[in-house]
């Protein structure tokens, strides 16, 4: 057997770059590209002499970004892997302690969103020699562990690499986590720091390439003739679009499907921009945040089918949004946990394959004309609707927009191919009823953990993933103030971004919410929070200061003018305008299980609880 002598951190190295992967392009076409797309690294004394050394060796073929905050950097790659559609994957690498436990957060919207990503943290020192060594954390009662074992549950694969040769199984297993589309998910692989260093003749064929091709597993016979079943029976079907259509690239089958079979969809905050808002079945968004056509659709199906999605709650209207008599659900998903929850009819499938399948099956039976026909109405009624409130102008005065007139004035300025991301707070809710998506893939939501901080990351990962698209990142001024280091790395590595900072004082959003739950204004709007002084923050400058080119503007039209000279600019852009913190789009939407306290002193409190019991009826649990 032929060797060669590498460090173990050479040999994990030098295998990433010789992983393949095989994306499709928008025109049908095969390319094959590398699978690791490059390696963000924050050094410390944990990964710089390793880790450090092996990627600056091989600088040419992986290259390795460097960023300012590792929560941040782990974003960005997550950005990075769900714009090209889980086909191409990031990696990240920091020291042990603070360095490794910030990207833990990451860990997470990774897992929750069944995205790759590969983290390598530095571990501690397998000889244990200099224990404690510099942000050991240590457990009397348990030697073995490390800062590391936070990664644990929310890691698809973990992994303690404590003798060299481990690398060689380990990196095979996280390979076919990273790309199985069941598994998917984030993997940890624990670098003891002086195993990094450490030499070993690893085998020559450990660095041969790999071509790694999409799995599309194919339905059941028998789960396939039970979902043709089920909708052949159907008076009123309705179809869920989650972000598994995107995944599985497949768009144009859904798109196919549901106007060959006269089904109308909704689309979840994962799913949004997978059909063109232009389709005659597109009900745009469902749920919580949802329009009043898909909703009004979703309450009376019969038959449910779930396409790529979790079925979280925003989705479901915490159980209580699909309401039809008989109703029943077919969940198509590649993860069986997903397919068969609530007592689904599982469809255990691709995306692509499944809908193909199923469409063949069904041949040419269609729903209902007059279903088919009440949705187009409840369709052409909300976007009626919708334009009230995106397209009403300003106010005389001293009234400050609204989220929704900002997301209107960015639409008009928006070309088909743009990118628009965002991820928490109030603008989640507005850009998931009233954006109108005009492309695949440009619409970039991070809600299934809906994580602050994670947007400005997030843009620059969509922006070093699709460099031909521009990228618009609608943030709050509480998600800014969480994480917005990475404004200079898009500035020093020339990804511009165009930034719409909103800001309406705090945390408008769950002001809102605690308002609608009886609560008192209290800890969310920086007035309402305990202070001296006032904080003044000029986010113009704040951004400037880190190398954007920015400014404040004082009403719409000065917006819409901004977002002229933002797009013309060759550096990220920030435009910043204040907003008005109360109001939000009460038109669509429905009821969201947020529980109310049952003993309180306060009417208001009182009455939203009496409210709370009476809705709770509404409420269907497992069947």
């Amino acid at each position: 057997m032929r060797t060669i002598r590498l460090t173990m951190a050479q040999a994990l190295v030098r295998a990433m770059a010789a992983q393949k992967t095989v994306v499709e392009t928008e025109d049908g076409r095969a390319s094959t590209l590398p699978f690791f797309g490059g390696v963000w690294a924050i050094f410390g004394h944990g990964n710089v002499a390793g880790m450090g050394e092996a990627l600056y060796g091989i600088r040419d073929s992986l290259p390795t970004f460097r960023a300012h905050n590792e929560q941040a950097m782990a974003h960005a790659a997550i950005a990075y892997t769900k714009a090209l559609r889980r086909r191409r994957v990031m990696a990240c690498t920091s020291s042990i302690g603070p360095g490794a436990l910030n990207m833990v957060t990451a860990a997470a919207v990774a897992h929750v969103n069944r995205l790759p990503l590969l983290l390598l943290p530095g571990d501690v020192f397998a000889t244990r020699r200099p224990d404690p060594v510099l942000q050991q954390i240590e457990d009397w009662q348990d030697g073995t562990v490390s800062a590391n074992d936070a990664f644990r549950p929310v890691s698809r694969y973990f992994d303690r690499i404590t003798r060299a040769e481990q690398i060689i199984p380990a990196f095979a297993r996280a390979m076919q986590v990273l790309t199985d589309p069941v598994e998917c998910g984030p993997v940890t692989l624990g670098l003891c720091q002086d195993v990094q260093t450490e030499a070993y003749d690893f085998p020559v064929s450990f660095f041969d390439e790999k071509i790694w091709v999409p799995r599309r597993p194919r339905p059941d016979a028998s789960e396939l003739a039970s979902a043709v079943s089920l909708l052949r029976e159907a008076k009123r079907p309705f179809i869920v679009c989650g972000g598994g259509t995107l995944y599985a690239q497949a768009e144009g089958d859904l798109a196919a499907f549901a106007l060959t079979h006269g089904i109308p969809v909704g689309e979840t905050q994962a799913g949004k921009s997978a059909l063109a808002t232009g389709h005659p079945m597109n009900m745009g968004a469902i749920g919580v945040t949802g329009t009043g056509a898909a909703n009004a659709m979703a309450a009376e199906a019969d038959v449910v089918l779930a396409v790529g999605t979790r079925l979280q709650d925003f989705t479901t209207g915490s159980w209580a949004l699909f309401q039809g008599e008989g109703r029943r659900i077919i969940g198509l998903n590649t993860q069986p946990f997903d397919a068969g929850k609530h007592q689904a009819q599982p469809l255990v499938a691709d995306a692509r394959a499944g809908l193909g399948e199923l469409g063949a099956a069904l041949g040419p039976w269609r729903a209902d004309s007059v279903w088919t026909m009440r949705a187009e109405r409840e369709k052409s009624t909300w976007y009626e609707t919708a334009a009230a409130y995106t397209d009403a102008p300003a106010e005389s005065g001293n009234a400050l927009p609204s989220d929704a007139q900002v997301v209107g004035a960015v639409q008009r300025q928006a070309q088909p191919s743009d990118v628009v991301l965002c991820a928490a707070g109030g603008l989640p809710g507005e850009l998931h009823k009233l954006w109108q998506a005009g492309a695949p893939g440009g619409y970039h939501m991070e809600y299934g953990f809906s994580c602050m901080g994670y947007e400005i990351a997030g843009g620059l990962g969509v922006k070093m993933a699709q460099p031909e698209r521009e990228v618009f990142v609608m943030i709050g001024d509480g998600s800014y103030l969480m994480l917005n280091s990475e404004i200079a790395t898009s500035v020093m590595i020339a990804r511009k971004l165009i930034l719409v900072i909103l800001d309406n004082r705090g945390f408008g959003c769950i002001n809102r919410l605690q308002h609608a739950t009886g609560g008192a204004g209290f800890n969310n709007l920086l007035q309402d929070s305990r202070h001296e002084v006032m904080p003044e923050v000029d986010f113009a400058l704040h951004a400037r200061s880190l190398g954007a080119v920015t400014e404040k503007v004082s009403d719409l039209a000065a917006l819409s003018q901004a977002l002229v000279r933002a797009r013309a600019s060759d550096r990220t852009y920030a435009v910043v305008i204040d907003t008005d913190p109360l109001i939000s789009t009460d038109a669509g939407g429905h009821w969201w299980d947020v529980a109310v306290p049952e003993v309180s002193t306060r009417s208001e409190v009182q009455s939203a609880r009496a409210d709370y019991v009476a809705a709770l009826t509404r409420q269907f649990v497992g069947n």
